[in-house]
């Protein structure tokens, strides 16, 4: 782990000397990464379309036959979501219980509008995990104490991973958590100067089971480590894709 933080910190150095990034390389790239951001936080859950078709339904609003209207509705949501989570991370509002819930508002503002932004009132379960998430009665009190570490939290890699686990962890929303939850990490990471990172769907068990393993045992290592990991590449990324040629 320490030759990875050593990695992700000359990375960042190096990405820190390019700044300001400006240009229409950088507004491409960003572009192109939140495509892909929503394609994977999707897939990961579950959605079909693929990330060409995920580009189509954003940039172009084409409907991909044969996919559910939710699938494109999720893509829709999840996309206007990240760039009002851009828009947050270069202002200096406090990250707290407010911003939390209106992210998941977003992320599931037209697909699923019965639920946006309010506490699940029934217990959650995922089909095949032991992992057990706190009774529903329980989740205001638990959401406020998140709330208030997460406008002291430091702006770093593992604070941001701690509080992506934690929601998680607490899982308030009757769906949308993980979505919800990676955006949360992404925009703590932004407001820390780092980039964005995604789930890849070749990560999905990996990231899973590393999860519940935190869950059941309170080791976040296999977590951290993964999403260090993750970022150390997409940092590698950026730098590959803003050096001078």
């Amino acid at each position: 782990m320490d030759t990875l933080l050593q990695a992700i910190a000359a990375k960042k150095a190096e990405l820190d000397r390019l700044r300001p990034l400006s240009g229409a390389a950088l507004r491409h790239l960003q572009r192109s990464y939140d495509v892909e951001l929503t394609y994977t936080s999707n897939a990961i859950e579950g959605n079909t379309l693929t990330l060409r078709e995920t580009a189509e339904v954003i940039e172009h609003g084409i409907t991909v036959g044969g996919k559910k209207l939710k699938d494109h509705l999720e893509a829709v949501d999840h996309y206007e979501a990240l760039l009002w989570m851009r828009d947050l991370a270069a202002q200096t509002t406090p990250v707290g219980e407010t911003v939390v819930r209106e992210l998941h508002r977003r992320i599931v503002a037209r697909s699923e509008p019965d639920i946006a932004g309010i506490y699940s009132p029934h217990r959650r379960r995922i089909a095949g995990s032991p992992v057990v998430f706190p009774n529903p009665l329980k989740i205001p009190d638990l959401m406020r104490d998140f709330g208030r570490d997460l406008e002291t939290a430091p702006q770093t890699p593992e604070a941001a991973f701690a509080a992506h686990f934690r929601l998680t962890a607490i899982h308030p929303f009757s769906d949308g958590n993980g979505r919800t939850a990676r955006l949360l990490m992404n925009l703590l990471l932004l407001r820390g100067g780092y980039v964005p990172i995604a789930v890849r769907p070749e990560d999905r068990k990996t990231y899973l089971d590393a999860l519940e393993h935190a869950s059941l045992t309170d080791d976040m290592r296999p977590f951290q480590t993964l999403m260090h990991e993750r970022l150390e590449a997409t940092l590698a990324e950026y730098l590959d894709a803003l050096r001078p040629e």
